[in-house]
């Protein structure tokens, strides 16, 4: 029998593994697997007001008795990101929203009636939810990533196996434990660890996957699921534009592109990386958000205190090093902060505002998933939205104009899941609004739409003669449709 093979997991502050993890194998993935499935034949059977009532006793144990620890672990996981601070209350608000909507939406797929074409034949339906979905989570905002998928198949009857990334697994521990106090949760709700063999097999396993994570390994689930013939939803990043107009509040629209930028480090698929400015205000821009970014500080040496902190990787460190590099290389310059570095084994970096920039660079057009604030100026909307347009990817963008009405005009136009008006980094608050993503955002699905997540059965039965298709039934099933 092989030896188990273990990972280290790095603290994102020191740099030190503090913690390892056993990979789970494709017979360990299995076995989890089979229990689930198990345990989902009760759990899918329950009316969706009973998974209601397990649902909201498990979001009391979050609230009173392991929202801190949540906290704690997630905060370990990424070096005390603000968005760890939130994260539980992110969960409460699924959770919540889902036992205020689920039975409503899941009744609401249901059909019944007489077939047109046929007074003989009734119609009625049944639901039934995917035996086991996969959850392949990111490194980044693990907790909140994770439940955002993995919450509303439960809701939906599915059991759910969860596989968070090798780089910030911590967050399951004190989840987890929240979970085996409500048995009937238990029975269907658990985790594996591991890298991408152990997420190569639950892809294997499940009847549906949902993959956060970068284009190409997005791109490896997306045939794998093909190959199986299952369903799946992939999120995979963005490259946000923002968009200022003349006429726009300076003071306002800075503030916004911090935030949007730099918030956890800018280690968000929605955080703004292109900045596009009209000419006749971007020195003034450029200017205010210069002083703005001066004042930010590191959460070192309090974590709890700053504005930004580590990154939670070396990897991502060195792509957003080597984005800046480019940039320089092809004309840029770098007006405030600068490549990352390392305090006591952790890789911070200031926030970095850039002028210069052309869409021959990396920093324009690939994923930085860093600190950084690239500005470059336009003459007319239209070339502002082109520019804004060109790019791979489509998850969200903002627009900040002098009123509402001209921003909302702009943001129309460009092909974006979710366009921020006059403000940015919205995209929390717009889970109601169940949009799509364009180009290599990757095929998201409806969030928060509990219908995806089961099969939709018709049952058929027929009251009178058994049905000849003649040639004058064809017609009457022609019209019927047509």
């Amino acid at each position: 029998m092989a030896a188990a093979r273990i990972l280290p997991v790095r603290n994102p502050r020191t740099g030190v593994p503090d913690m390892e993890i056993e990979v789970a194998d494709l017979a360990a993935v299995r076995a989890k697997a089979e229990r689930l499935r198990e345990g989902q034949k009760r759990w899918g059977a329950m009316p969706p007001e009973e998974r209601v009532k397990v649902m909201g006793r498990w979001a009391q144990l979050i609230a009173t008795k392991y929202r801190q620890a949540i906290i704690d672990a997630d905060s370990h996981d990424t070096g005390y990101c603000e968005i760890s601070r939130i994260a539980p209350d992110m969960m409460l608000g699924i959770i919540g929203g889902l036992c205020a909507s689920a039975p409503a939406q899941l009744r609401g797929a249901l059909r019944e009636g007489v077939a047109r074409a046929n007074p003989d034949v009734r119609f009625t339906s049944i639901l039934k939810p995917y035996g086991l979905v996969g959850i392949i989570s990111p490194w980044n905002a693990p907790t909140m990533l994770s439940m955002l998928h993995a919450i509303p198949p439960l809701f939906a009857g599915c059991a759910v196996l969860l596989k968070p990334s090798e780089v910030t697994p911590r967050f399951t521990g004190p989840l987890f434990e929240s979970v085996r106090e409500v048995p009937e949760l238990a029975a269907v709700f658990d985790c594996v660890f591991g890298d991408g063999e152990t997420g190569q097999a639950l892809v294997e396993v499940a009847d549906y996957i949902s993959f956060t994570g970068s284009v190409p390994n997005g791109r490896k689930v997306a045939a794998a699921c093909g190959a199986r013939m299952i369903p799946y939803d992939v999120e995979l990043g963005g490259k946000d534009p923002l968009i200022v107009m003349a006429g726009a509040d300076i003071d306002r629209a800075v503030s916004a592109t911090i935030r949007g930028a730099i918030s956890a480090t800018g280690q968000v698929c929605f955080s703004i990386e292109r900045i596009y400015v009209q000419d006749t205000i971007h020195d003034e821009f450029v200017a205010a958000l210069v002083e703005r970014a001066k004042k930010i500080e590191l959460n070192h040496p309090d974590p709890m205190g700053g504005h930004i902190g580590p990154f939670t990787g070396p990897h991502q460190a060195a792509i957003v090093a080597a984005h800046l590099e480019d940039a320089v290389a092809k004309g840029a310059a770098i007006v405030e902060g600068g490549a990352p570095f390392q305090i006591e084994g952790g890789d911070y970096m200031r926030p970095t505002v850039l002028t210069g920039v052309t869409h021959q660079m990396k920093i324009m057009k690939e994923e930085t998933f860093g600190p950084c604030m690239p500005v470059m100026k336009w003459h007319t909307i239209e070339e502002a939205i082109a520019l804004a347009n060109d790019t791979d990817y489509g998850l969200s963008a903002a627009v900040i104009g002098p009123d509402e009405e001209t921003a909302i005009a702009v943001g129309e136009q460009i092909d974006a899941g979710k366009v921020s008006i006059q403000d940015t980094f919205l995209t929390f608050f717009g889970s109601e609004a169940k949009n799509d993503s364009f180009g290599y955002s990757g095929l998201p699905g409806l969030r928060g739409d509990l219908t995806r997540y089961v099969r939709k059965q018709a049952l058929l039965i027929n009251s009178g003669e058994p049905v000849c298709l003649t040639r004058q039934a064809v017609s009457a099933v022609d019209q019927a449709i047509g």
